[in-house]
């Protein structure tokens, strides 16, 4: 059996649910039960068969509404791997420390460009950290307290999912001067980064290698996996950028989170409206039984 799930940014109503379970039918997809997770907001349609017809049936079918398809047996996830820039925080770290130096535009260009998978990620890295080079070490702190937020509904996901056992790691293409406090603000049980290299209080201009790219990503998926005994289709993937595919096409439920057209294209499930609790929703778990401090 499988599980669509609609997730409103706004609302649903009994009408919705009904034409969505006509357009199941009308696709093929064998549909059985309904019923909400939180009235107006999430519900779940079960059905037998035809999962890809299923997503086409649905997704953009309902206004301001996210669609999640997915088989019910594993719906319940025990490890998260979660990018951070773009998607566990509003931001991307290295366009606003470029800020300080007064090149955001030169780097936000090349930041954009490596997400959409039109660069290198790690030539782009490389490249970008080198016109940084001389910037006061005390604008890393700045930048954080000044410019990086948590993306809404991020703290209730890692932490309700903590709470139920689930292993959730960070893994940041970005610098462990940013991920490092980030993860511990939001609940990660920990966070892998890359190191900017310091000399005399400036930025050197470089990062320690190997840098943190797509395969540390999948990487740090598959290891977390055999340590912990842990079935594939249990583990759930998110990010917005070209080097989170890997990850998003390993894990058992692989989202792209208001991502970049490539990363939505490959992805499993999108969320193109809501916020992180989407992700929640996606696993069944009603707003009352998140855990919010």
């Amino acid at each position: 059996m499988f599980i669509a799930t609609l997730i409103a940014s706004g609302s649903l109503d009994a009408g919705d649910i009904s034409s969505a379970m006509d357009r199941l039918a009308a696709a093929g997809c064998a549909p059985g039960a309904q019923g909400w997770i939180d009235e107006g907001v999430a519900a779940d349609l079960i059905f037998g068969m035809a999962p890809d017809a299923a997503r086409v049936a649905l997704e953009g079918a309902f206004a301001g509404t996210d669609v999640v398809v997915q088989p019910s047996f594993s719906r319940t996830k025990a490890l998260l791997i979660a990018d951070m820039d773009s998607t566990m925080i509003t931001v991307e770290c290295i366009d606003e420390l470029a800020d300080y130096a007064g090149i955001k535009p030169q780097i936000a260009e090349i930041t954009e460009r490596a997400m959409r998978g039109e660069l290198d990620f790690e030539a782009a890295l490389d490249a970008r950290v080198a016109l940084l080079k001389g910037l006061d070490e005390r604008d890393i702190a700045r930048c954080l307290a000044e410019r990086v937020t948590i993306m809404p509904g991020a703290k209730a996901l890692v932490r309700t999912m903590r709470a139920r056992g689930c292993v959730t790691i960070l893994v940041s293409g970005g610098f462990t001067r940013f991920a490092d406090p980030v993860a511990k603000e939001i609940g990660f049980d920990r966070a892998i980064a890359n190191v900017l290299r310091i000399a005399d209080g400036r930025l050197a201009g470089t990062v320690a290698k190997p840098i943190v790219g797509s395969d540390t990503k999948l990487a740090t998926l598959e290891a977390a996996v055999a340590a912990r005994d842990i079935a594939i289709e249990a583990t759930l993937a998110v990010g917005d950028g070209a080097n989170d595919l890997a990850m998003i096409r390993a894990a058992g439920l692989g989202v792209a989170y208001h991502a970049k057209p490539i990363v939505a294209e490959a992805a499993a499930a999108r969320v193109d409206h809501g916020d992180l609790t989407a992700l929640l929703y996606a696993q069944g778990i009603a707003r009352s039984e998140w855990v919010l401090e």
